[in-house]
């Protein structure tokens, strides 16, 4: 007996023929897509939750700072941005007015061409785009005092406008809670100082540090403080389904537009199950998001809600971008020579690295089970992440139902983080 199972991976689908009886897969509930994105995004604009229509914060001459998500986010700029853009030029805004700020976090910038792709060519070539940069100095200014004592840096271009809009895109997140709001702000356009400390293994390890919580939860209070110091700002974040349509619009004020958008996204994409499973095989939403092992640990971490202690994730990401070789995150994973002792390293008092998060959710998930790596990556780099090379997913599938007998289960992600599995 076998089952098939398509999972996202790369830019496609990966199809499975695995050695069992019965699997479990687990996806978001099927929400269609909006039938007019274009009417329902302008409608939001103006009738937005929590505050003022937007075309009530313009006025001839106010500066105007858009933030965007970067290219590892779904969001589709490319569809969203124009439709805003339109919609303040039928308000008289005049384009010199306007700055939209790519909001890369600690991210490295992107370049003109994926510019081109993220907004569409005419965007990029007929308005004002930068870069945030996390690392320069001349473009932060200080908003306050983050929760942990460090100044709270923000993005000048957005902190010095008149007018502030956040775009994005809502899902459960790994440790944030859920994805979009705050986040837009901080991480996306804060300085290294403010992320590290936001992001450091105290808060990493706290047990609401997770999907799909936000109060309580020290990361996501952090953001949202440190956010809230830029001032007033006007949310438009979009939900979304497997194919990229977008399914809700939810826009105003920054924190009440964010809570209807996650009590939405909650009820499609977080799904109950009923006991752990010994096998689960995860993905990290086919590309864009799994562009690299940086990004792959959100995959890794939806799996272990549901996988036994002791069990196996077999993830499945291509990282067409390596690991990024040469970043901050490859030279954390080259300190140590396990990921138990990459956990106890992070975890010693006073240890900062930048970018240290991804390698730490890592290793916490490998503190409960193992996993193993199905990627593009040569088998010599994946064992050099402190992860097991998988080159056939069928092949591990049938070894490890081998070893733990005939009452083991599997379950399929097949979306990977976009589907939120928990124990009820």
């Amino acid at each position: 007996m076998s089952a098939r199972v398509a999972i996202a991976y790369g830019k496609g689908m990966l199809d499975l023929d695995l050695p069992c009886r019965e699997v479990s897969v687990i996806e978001p509930k099927r929400t269609p897509g909006l039938p007019d994105e274009a009417a329902a995004t302008l409608q939001a604009l103006d009738q937005p939750v929590g505050c003022p229509a937007l075309r009530d914060w313009l006025a001839p001459g106010k500066s105007i700072c858009i933030a965007f998500s970067d290219l590892t986010r779904p969001t589709p700029n490319d569809r969203i941005i124009p439709w805003l853009l339109k919609y303040l030029e039928r308000q008289g805004v005049q384009r010199q007015q306007i700055t939209l700020l790519n909001g890369t976090g600690t991210h490295r910038p992107n370049t003109p061409a994926e510019l081109e792709k993220l907004l569409t060519a005419r965007v990029a070539r007929e308005y004002r785009v930068v870069n945030h940069d996390c690392n320069l100095a001349g473009d932060l200014v200080e908003v306050g005092r983050s929760r942990e004592g460090v100044p709270a840096l923000l993005n000048r271009h957005f902190v010095q406008a008149n007018v502030r809009i956040v775009t994005g895109f809502i899902e459960p997140h790994f440790f944030a809670g859920f994805s979009g709001g705050p986040k837009g702000i901080m991480p996306a356009l804060a300085g290294a100082q403010t992320i590290i400390a936001n992001h450091g293994a105290k808060n990493i390890g706290h047990p609401r540090a997770t999907f799909g919580v936000t109060e309580g939860n020290p990361i996501w209070e952090g953001m949202r403080d440190v956010a809230l110091c830029a001032g007033p700002a006007f949310l438009l974040n979009v939900s979304l389904n497997e194919h990229r349509q977008i399914t809700g619009v939810f826009a105003g004020d920054l924190i009440a537009g964010h809570r209807a958008g996650i009590e939405f996204v909650r009820r499609s994409a977080m799904r109950p199950v009923d006991r752990p499973f010994e096998v689960v095989i995860t993905t990290n939403s086919g590309y864009p998001l799994d562009l690299n092992l940086y990004q792959s640990n959100k995959g890794m971490k939806a799996a272990a809600q549901i996988v036994r202690e002791g069990g196996t994730i077999i993830m499945a990401a291509e990282c067409c971008e390596g690991l990024p070789e040469g970043s901050s995150f490859e030279q954390l994973l080259m300190k140590a020579g396990s990921a138990a002792e990459l956990l106890k390293l992070i975890n010693t008092p006073g240890f900062h690295w930048p970018e240290q998060w991804a390698a730490h959710v890592q290793t916490l998930v490998q503190s409960k089970a193992e996993v193993a790596f199905y990627s593009s990556l040569p088998p010599a780099v994946v064992r050099r992440a402190h992860l097991e090379p998988c080159p056939d997913i069928a092949q591990m599938v049938a070894a490890k139902l081998a070893l733990r007998g005939p009452e083991a289960r599997v379950a399929v992600l097949p979306f990977g983080p976009l589907t939120i599995p928990y124990l009820q």
